[in-house]
Parts: structure tokens; sequence; C-alpha cells
């Protein structure tokens, strides 16, 4: 399983903030709309998400090469920690803005540290099975969270609900950032460590052609997931003839989590021996899939199957991680890991914006849009894409 003291930390630290962030945040759009934010304000929330996301990128891995993944950790739990204290203490959809700057960070800015230190602990042949053990582990609280959410919301209501899960989530972090400095070793740098590069132009001119052709599929199939992603609570709790209540959503997530765990070993498994392009392809088709289905789905049965769906949508995300971290310079993962996702997002949140615009016009507008997005890009890869032993 590729499992060491650092790793078991790591994995450790993700579960407890994964599972204080996932109680509140999958269910922000509501809290907003309660607040009086309006839809627009849903659309600000996902596409802050994504720019923050990218923005953060290139910091994360240019502080997890300066400071070390121990060190760069302490300093990213602290932030969302204090994004969390914002949502907590101003009953406002306006903090919940400036606290999601801090809060929504988390998973961005820490995923160069966490992909830097699976690529320096485990080697070539078990980064697959390491990254997707992350992604395994940060799906235990991506499905139990929102159940629990769900559970806080059902007994206090959205407003006192969401930020007494958010309360949870800040003693969560702290309890992560203790487990964090006690396992994760320290960053051993030899004299001829290489010095981080700090201008992320620099950097880019060390992206090879396959890593390039990465990108670009995985821009456009980043278009099809944020088109309709802040939307489809609202979908589900709202628009469709059976609307489900938040309890019930919050199944449906731990539905999708679930299948995804139960995939990633496997799959990681055969793509380290097979090769990691037919993987990523077929994410991308399962990517691309979920839109369209949720236009058939109008009650809490017909929801399940299009959420294990959503699910298996993540049969190759660890792959496509690892094969990330394979492209990238042997001396700059972490910081070409940050810049790979700083371009992904920067881009991406156009598309997370847009999705309020689309969603104005109809539902149906907003998911058939991002499901031609979908297929453009698993076309692109499929055409383009190359695995390690075959790309320059």
């Amino acid at each position: 399983m590729g499992l060491r003291k650092s790793i078991v930390g790591m994995l450790l630290m993700v579960i407890l903030v994964g599972m204080g962030e996932r109680m509140a945040e999958r269910f922000l759009p509501l809290y907003l709309v309660a607040l009086g934010g309006g839809v627009f304000s849903v659309g600000l929330l996902n596409g802050l998400s994504n720019l923050l996301s990218a923005l953060y990128s290139f910091p994360g891995g240019y502080l997890s090469d300066r400071l070390g993944t121990k060190k760069a950790l302490l300093v990213f739990n602290l932030i969302a920690g204090f994004g969390f204290i914002i949502v907590i203490v101003i009953p406002a959809w306006q903090a919940v803005i400036i606290g999601a700057i801090f809060f929504l960070s988390w998973s961005a800015i820490s995923l160069p540290a966490t992909m830097s230190l699976v690529a320096k602990v485990l080697p070539l042949n078990k980064r697959t099975m390491g990254v997707s053990m992350v992604s395994l582990v940060r799906r235990i609280p991506m499905a139990i969270g929102p159940v629990l959410g769900g559970v806080f919301i059902s007994i206090w209501g959205i407003h006192l609900g969401v930020r007494l899960a958010f309360g949870v989530a800040l003693v969560m972090a702290v309890f992560a950032i203790v487990l964090q400095q006690w396992l994760i070793e320290d960053d051993k740098k030899g004299p001829q460590a290489a010095v981080p590069e700090k201008s992320p132009i620099k950097l880019m001119r060390l992206m090879s052609p396959a890593l390039k052709n990465l990108l670009i599929s995985d821009i456009l199939v980043r278009f099809c997931e944020q088109i309709p992603y802040a939307f489809v609570v609202l979908w589900c709790v709202e628009k469709i003839n059976s609307p489900v209540s938040a309890w019930q959503f919050g199944v449906l997530t731990a539905i999708e989590m679930t299948t995804a765990a139960l995939i990633y070993v496997p799959v990681a498994y055969f793509a380290d021996k097979l090769g990691k392009k037919p993987f990523v392809i077929i994410t991308f088709i399962f990517f691309s899939l979920f839109p369209l289905s949720l236009l058939f789905c109008q009650s809490f049965t017909l929801l399940i199957p299009a959420f294990i769906l959503r699910g298996l949508k993540e049969f190759g995300e660890p792959t496509r991680k690892a094969l990330i971290m394979d492209l990238a310079p042997e001396d700059r993962k972490a910081a070409m890991f940050g810049l790979y996702y700083l371009l992904r997002d920067i881009i991406v949140s156009v598309a997370a914006f847009g999705g309020a615009f689309l969603w104005l016009i109809s539902p149906t507008v907003n998911f058939l849009s991002a499901f031609v997005f979908g297929l453009a890009g698993t076309i692109w890869f499929a055409l383009h894409g190359k695995d390690l032993s075959t790309s320059s």
C-alpha cells in the first residue's frame, strides 16, 4: 500500500482536516442563499474556489520545496483554521466568501506538498499506489462529512447547523496539526539540492510536451466538472420533481465517495503495470457523462446511479496525478505540480463563474454545456496524451 511513517501522518491530517471541511463546505451554497447572498453568491463562491485554488497552487509548491513538507503543511493548516473562525464568528454571506479565501485554499495549497511527499518517500513503481492511498483516504471525510453535516442541518437548521459544523472543523484542524508535526519526518536536503524556482514563467519552460497535452485535456474536462459543480446541490434539493433533503444529499455524496474508494486500489495496481493513459481516458469519460445523467434524475432513487457514476469519475484521478509527477522534472516536482494546477485552475475558474449565468438560462443549458466540454477534453487526450514510457 506504499505506507510509511510520514505517509501515515499525512493521511491522518487529510482525514481530520477534510472531515471538518466537508461537514460544512458541501452545504455552503444553501447557506449562502439562506443568508441572502442569492445565486450569484453561489457562482462567486465556486469561481473563487477555482481561482484561489489556482493562485495558491504554485506558492504551495514553492513553499513545500523551500520550507520542506512538514513546515509547509503546518502553515497551510493554520491558514485553513483562520478561515473556519471567520465563518463561525460572523453569520453573513460576505463573511463566508472572505473565510472561503482561507479554508477553500487548503486542498489546493497542500496538494503539491502531499504529492511531493509521496514522490520523495516512494519509488517510481509505487507512486500511483501512493497517490491512490491519498485519494482513497481523502474520500473518507468526503463520504462521511456531508452526512454529518446533513444531520447538523436537520437538527439545528441551515444557519446554526453550518456554523456548528465549522466549529467541529476547527477542532479537527487543531488535532491534525498535532499529529502531523509528530509523525511527518523533516526533509533531508543534501548540499546539491536544487534551489526552488520562484518564477512560474521560467518553470513553464521545463514543462514537457506530454505534460502540456495532459494539461489541455484536463482543463477542458474541468470545465465539464465546474460549470455545474456548485449547482448540483440546488438541483437535487430544490429543482427536481421530487426534491431530496439535506440528509439524503449527504447520503448521495457518501455513495459517490464509497464508489470512488472501492476502485482506487485495484485501478492503481493495474495502472502501474499496464500504463496510465487508458485509465485517464476512462476517467474523463465518466466526468463527461455525469452532468448529462442529472437531466434524467428527478428523484432520490434515480439520483443514486447518477452519483455512483460521479464516484466512477475518480477511476483514474490518482493515476492522472501520478502521471503529472512522472512527467515533472525530478528536482522540481512540487513546484511543477503547483504550476500545473495554477495554469489549470485559473482558466477553469472562468467556467465556475460562468456556470451561474448558464444556470440562470436553465439547468439544462448548464448541464449540456458541461457535457460538451468534457467530450472535447476526452477526445484531445485520446489523440495526444502519452504515458511516461512514450513521452518525449
